[in-house]
């Protein structure tokens, strides 16, 4: 039935809007046993890899990887891990509204890559994504407005890659679901083991403890991928962003009363802008959706 299949595509998107907005905090959660953050990613997206092979196995029967797959796999990877870093060592609201950017860079992407015209709506997707960042950024005694420290930068260049993500899988319409999902988690497993070396404190293997929660964690991407992808496949693009940015809700609440975290006024009303380009993303991408 059509509204029993609406209502549980739009249930599955507000759970996986819920998930993200939680997920930082078993990363943090895994620092503290001695886990480190890129370690602990690449574990919990291994673990989902592993669970989600043989349950997806049939569908990805006859199914050969190639030069566009693998883009997309490290773009997501990079934008995956990128998000679990930067998410773990800086403020979850102020990155979470800088990865919020990715509709700025979905824009000029898709005029790069793509070869869509910007037009009005897109120069004020551009427009209001610049302003919300330069309002939550700017101290007028660090110049200017720029991330201001590592984190920060991760989770803009996080939004940057999940932005080249989504325009990448535009572009390869022939693309499954289930390719894309399998490519998700092997992506940052991939990257995961090529940030390890690099770590600044040498890369210790979890504590008996601490598998039981990766496992979970693992089980839960695995999870909240499969809501999302059905979600997305029988919702509008301009419904699905208005349901994604719950997650902004979820963080902000769960920040405040697991972290102690809370945003200024300046804060919000950069963040204000940035939901607001976002929503209007939304709109663009209906409308690509529609029927000439």
């Amino acid at each position: 039935m059509p509204a029993a299949r609406d209502t549980v595509a739009i249930a599955s998107l507000l759970a996986g809007a819920t998930i993200w907005g939680l997920i930082w905090h078993p990363y943090r959660v895994l620092e503290g046993m001695g886990v480190s953050p890129a370690l602990a990613a690449t574990l919990t997206y291994f673990v989902a890899l592993l669970l989600g092979r043989p349950l997806l196995g049939r569908r990805l029967a006859g199914f050969r990887p190639d030069r566009m797959l693998l883009a997309i796999a490290l773009a997501a990877g990079g934008c995956n891990l990128g998000y679990v870093l930067a998410t773990v060592h800086g403020e979850v609201m102020r990155v979470l509204l800088l990865f919020y950017l990715a509709p700025l860079w979905t824009v000029l992407l898709a005029f790069l890559l793509l070869k869509e015209k910007v037009g009005l709506p897109g120069t004020a997707v551009i427009g209001l994504s610049l302003a919300g960042a330069f309002v939550m950024l700017w101290q007028p005694s660090l110049g200017l407005p720029l991330p201001q420290n590592g984190a920060e930068w991760l989770g803009l260049a996080a939004g940057f890659l999940f932005a080249l993500a989504n325009v990448l899988i535009r572009k390869a319409q022939a693309l499954s679901i289930e390719a894309k999902s399998m490519a998700v988690f092997a992506g940052v497993v991939a990257v995961g083991l090529m940030v390890l070396p690099f770590e600044p404190a040498p890369v210790l293997m979890p504590a008996p403890q601490a598998w039981l929660l990766i496992a979970l964690v693992g089980l839960v991407l695995l999870a909240t991928n499969l809501f999302v992808q059905y979600g997305l496949t029988h919702t509008s693009a301009n419904r699905a962003i208005v349901i994604f940015l719950f997650e902004l809700v979820v963080a902000a609440l769960a920040s405040w009363l697991l972290a102690g975290e809370a945003m200024t006024l300046q804060e919000w009303l950069g963040g204000t802008l940035i939901v607001a380009a976002s929503l209007l993303s939304g709109r663009l991408e209906t409308r690509r959706s529609d029927p000439a």
